[in-house]
């Protein structure tokens, strides 16, 4: 039997999970059992989970549908746990180094106790400095083990069940469970204090718990705060069954109606009509379970516990000031340009949203491009009934393909569907003064997998983070999404921990890349004839990516030397990063400019072969399954300098150059296309391609437009059963 079972949900947190489980797993003492509970197998969390379980023995990982909530998995786990001592661990946190050992020594100093007491950390999610709230609560506490009698302002009440551990034997022996619903902590933590008879505290930290940017979700506005009362009610029933004595019973009754009160008095989180009802039954619970010779608090909380008993709602309401307008988000009026467009926007925005209009948007404003315009293709076709427009600058306009209704960003059109529509559909952000209206529904896109740092990761890296603005005004725009779109599980862990908010995540690929598997030989033609390659030619994609350590674009290679050195056959496409795309260059002799052609997808599968540094698009070519090569010539610097989520070097695509002559040698010995090259690239595939199967825009279609439930959304077509489009070139075989 192991010391610990610990027991690690992981709902929602899959982007931190690994670090939870690291935590446990470089822990000092060894004798413990890892428990992660994650919703079902081929999740994020059930996948990373089983790659713990194929390295290590003491992961034991099990399965909890998202419906039975945190309470289910913890259930769950603990119904799975074989250990003397459970612990809980939520799946955003970290233990604390030597917490197992020094948990382990306090035992073996106390001797078996029914519950652990331990302190913990709550540390900013930003910036800040951690605080410790057990602290004063365990310091006037017996120093061995004791019965509650002894300290019984010491309850499961105010400690949270993370950073507790619970001797197994004594929760299976009076079969405690959390409750279902919300509130299980309150649920468990009052029946765990009903029936603990032999109690201990640690004086040391154990789990250091996250704060999340978003807050806790108890505390959100919402119809679950009657299970408050739910979660009571059952805890002093249990105690009053059990005949708990006045001595503690009085301070359990306390601590639990401070929450009542907390909650009664909060104006966000009840409304109405609601505020009202949950008082007069707080009230009628707490008439019927007050201890005999209970004496309330003193000051403006006794108050309040008078006025509960009495049930005087209107004197309540007026003590507490809960008859000023509930507190909630307030939105900053947008400053589109010119009053009367300000006016116009401010008066639409008291207009009813059309639920039949939706507006798209690709790189702020650059086109018709990206997975937005695979989106809105999809949407004429699936879902007709949706008037659609796409906001372009002024100078593309002119360039937006035949039937597509545009508006130009900045215009009174443009103020306009974007104050009515119901979808929006973006991959960057819409301006920073568009308004998040209820009802509405945005589609975070995305435009690549993420190599180099993103989002608040950035905020480290002086260089990057100075372009990149305020990171408060980055988060609000964050805020704005519904969905945000995923094309592999290493995504959605990094969009979850760069950009932290309450969408959705969606692993239904990037619809961009449905054309990698939809393109035919014959739209691979024409689109080469298109770009000038000449016929017969291998047709390399060189494909850099932006640094915010050079000022313009430097394309970091001679492209005629290593078109010579390459093959007399071989023609570079280059594409230089969507932030040069207006750069002025010109292709001369065997090198074409591509970077102002109107689609990456098109690009790409007009080339025989892909070399890039670190750019994102790595990750869409291989869903070709053409050859890839990494130019790292300033690998190092760019690490140092952007910051990065993974060695890449480590687990490349294919061959690695550092310098010309390497690069150029690849191609002349042919090793850029052998079966050492096809390997890295199988198993980079297998990695990063896991969602992109051609199917992603009518699956973001369904779910996101037509309203179509999950579990009827089409599941993605394993990697092994898909075709990519052929290559042009029959010198070229993967």
């Amino acid at each position: 039997m192991p010391r610990f079972s610990i027991i690690v949900p992981s709902h929602g947190v899959a982007g931190r999970l690994s670090l939870a489980l690291d935590s446990v797993l470089a822990q000092s003492f060894g004798d413990f059992e890892l428990i992660p509970v994650s919703d079902a197998p081929g999740t994020p969390a059930a996948v990373l989970a089983a790659g713990y379980a194929r390295r290590d023995s003491r992961v034991a990982p099990v399965h909890s549908p998202p419906s039975a909530g945190l309470s289910g998995a913890r259930n769950t786990g603990m119904r799975a746990a074989t250990g003397a001592y459970l612990l809980f661990l939520d799946g955003d946190d970290v233990l604390a180094p030597g917490a197992l050992a020094t948990l382990d020594a306090r035992l073996a100093e106390t001797g078996d106790v029914d519950v652990l007491y331990t302190e913990h950390e709550r540390t900013p999610w930003w910036d800040g400095e951690p605080t410790n709230p057990a602290t004063p609560l365990l310091a006037r506490t017996p120093k061995g083990a004791f019965s509650p009698a002894e300290a019984p302002h010491i309850t499961g009440v105010q400690l949270p069940a993370w950073g507790t551990a619970y001797r197994r034997s004594f929760i299976t022996e009076h079969r405690l469970a959390f409750p279902d619903g919300h509130f299980t902590d309150v649920g468990f933590g009052g029946l765990v204090t009903v029936h603990a008879e032999r109690i201990a505290v640690l004086r040391s930290v154990v789990v250091r718990h996250l704060l999340r940017r978003q807050g806790h979700r108890l505390n959100l506005p919402g119809v679950h705060h009657p299970e408050l009362l739910d979660r009571i009610e059952a805890v002093l029933t249990r105690a009053a069954g059990l005949g708990l004595s006045g001595d503690r019973s009085g301070p359990l009754f306390e601590q639990l109606f401070a929450a009542v009160l907390k909650t009664a008095a909060h104006p966000a989180r009840l409304t109405g009509r609601s505020r009202r009802a949950f008082f007069r039954r707080a009230g009628r619970l707490y008439r019927r379970h007050r201890p005999a010779g209970f004496r309330g608090p003193g000051g403006s909380l006794g108050v309040q516990h008078r006025l509960l008993a009495a049930g005087a709602y209107t004197a309540f309401r007026a003590l507490r000031g809960a008859n000023q307008k509930a507190a909630g988000a307030v939105e900053r009026l947008p400053r589109p340009q010119g009053l009367r467009t300000r006016l116009l926007y401010r008066r639409q925005l008291r207009r009813r949203i059309d639920p039949n209009l939706a507006v798209y948007c690709a790189y702020w404003g650059r086109g018709y491009a990206c997975s937005p315009a695979a989106i809105h293709a999809k949407a004429a076709e699936l879902a007709p009934h949706i008037r659609s427009v796409f906001l372009v600058e002024a100078d593309q306009a002119h360039a937006m393909p035949e039937g597509v209704d545009h508006a130009v960003i900045g215009s009174r059109r443009s103020w306009q569907v974007l104050a009515r529509a119901k979808y929006l559909v973006n991959n960057a952000n819409f301006a920073e003064g568009v308004v998040k209206r209820e009802g509405s529904v945005h589609v975070q896109t995305q435009h690549g997998t993420p190599l180099k740092k993103m989002g608040v990761d950035q905020s480290t890296y002086p260089v990057v983070a100075a372009a990149t603005g305020s990171f408060t005004k980055l988060l609000g725009r964050v805020d704005r999404w519904d969905y945000n779109l995923s094309s592999n599980t290493h995504s959605t862990q990094m969009w979850e921990r760069a950009f932290p908010g309450s969408y959705e995540q969606l692993e239904y690929g990037y619809p961009r890349n449905d054309v990698f598997y939809t393109a035919t030989a014959a739209d691979v033609a024409r689109v080469r004839r298109e770009l000038g390659v000449p016929e017969g030619s291998t047709a390399v994609l060189y494909a850099p990516t932006h640094r915010d350590y050079h000022t313009g674009f430097e394309p970091g290679l001679n492209l005629e030397a290593f078109c010579e050195a390459a093959g007399e056959d071989v023609v570079v496409l280059l594409r230089a990063h969507y932030f040069y795309d207006g750069g002025g260059r010109r292709g001369t002799g065997r090198i074409i400019d591509v970077t102002g052609h109107r689609s990456s997808e098109e690009v790409c599968l007009a080339a025989d072969a892909l070399v890039t540094d670190y750019s994102s698009i790595m990750f869409d070519y291989a869903n070709l399954d053409r050859p890839i090569v990494v130019y790292a010539d300033d690998w190092d610097v760019y690490r140092e300098t952007r910051g990065v989520y993974f060695d890449l070097l480590a687990a490349p695509p294919g061959p690695v150059a550092r310098t010309p002559e390497e690069l150029t040698r690849v191609f002349r010995d042919g090793s850029y296309a052998d079966s050492g090259s096809a390997a890295r690239r199988a198993a980079f595939r297998s990695r990063f391609c896991q969602f992109d199967d051609g199917r992603a825009a009518e699956r973001v279609v369904r779910r996101v437009l037509l309203g179509e439930p999950p579990e009827a959304i089409e599941p993605v077509r394993p990697l092994a059963e898909r075709v990519p489009a052929p290559a042009a070139s029959t010198l070229v075989r993967s």
